[in-house]
């Protein structure tokens, strides 16, 4: 990592720590006072200083999975369910499901090669706390919408996806077709039965629930997570009926 001089911003240094270009452009890493940001071409990403809408990604769908269940499983399942986590970010999510010791098998779907590099000998590790090293951790190091498009792609029982800052601002323009009717259908169908689809946003996406009605999903609902400034951060909560 490069060492830099620290710029201002109001009263607080804001220190780059890393910055590479790979093929979805330039990926950045910054620390601001205690805290640290992730920049992906220009866009403001994800920080550290508030985890709690990304905990609650992880816990709304484990909460859905165990509401339709009966006494001893979840959701039905006798197994302990899988979880498909896209991206993985500053860690808080991964985390939290490696913490949980129902979940099964977690995969963890990123992108950057840096981001799994600032996680693995980087500052990011503090927030991941060794949860890469989790037996039933696999990081998957490939696109999400590529992953999710393979003809023989693995179902899982939970799909939490935070990618983006919410369906309606992503961070690249190809992941937009993930929230209309043809990415919807291929998260629906990587979904096994009574499965559930778990998005964080930054801000409320009532076009993206209709969406999500249209593709035949059920149980939609938004959860919002107040924040300091502005609007709430949200995650919207759909299952596949089983």
């Amino acid at each position: 990592m490069s060492t830099a001089l620290p710029e201002r911003d109001g009263r607080e240094a804001v220190v780059t720590l890393d910055r590479r270009e790979g093929p979805f452009g330039e990926v950045v890493l910054r620390q601001r006072g205690r805290h640290f940001e992730i920049i992906a071409n220009g866009c403001f990403l994800m920080d550290t200083a508030d985890g709690r809408s990304e905990r609650l990604l992880i816990q709304a769908a484990l909460d859905e999975l165990d509401r339709a269940g009966s006494s001893g499983s979840i959701g039905g399942i006798v197994e302990r369910p899988s979880v498909l986590i896209g991206g993985l970010g500053v860690g808080f999510s991964l985390a939290y499901a490696v913490a949980e010791p129902r979940w099964g098998r977690i995969a963890i779907v990123e992108r950057e090669t840096a981001i799994i590099d600032w996680h693995r000998t980087g500052p990011l590790g503090a927030f991941s706390g060794g949860a890469l090293e989790d037996e039933r951790v696999a990081v998957l190091h490939t696109d999400l919408l590529e992953y999710l498009a393979a003809a023989d792609g693995e179902r899982y029982h939970a799909l939490c996806l935070d990618i983006d800052n919410g369906p309606d601002w992503t961070v690249t323009d190809a992941n937009a077709g993930l929230y209309g009717p043809d990415g919807l259908a291929v998260l629906w169908h990587r979904l096994q039965p009574g499965g559930v689809l778990a998005v964080w946003s930054a801000q409320p996406s009532p076009a993206f629930e209709e969406a999500l009605r249209a593709a035949g999903f059920s149980g939609v609902a938004t959860h919002e997570i107040p924040v300091s400034r502005g609007v709430p951060d949200v995650v919207h909560l759909a299952r596949r009926a089983g």
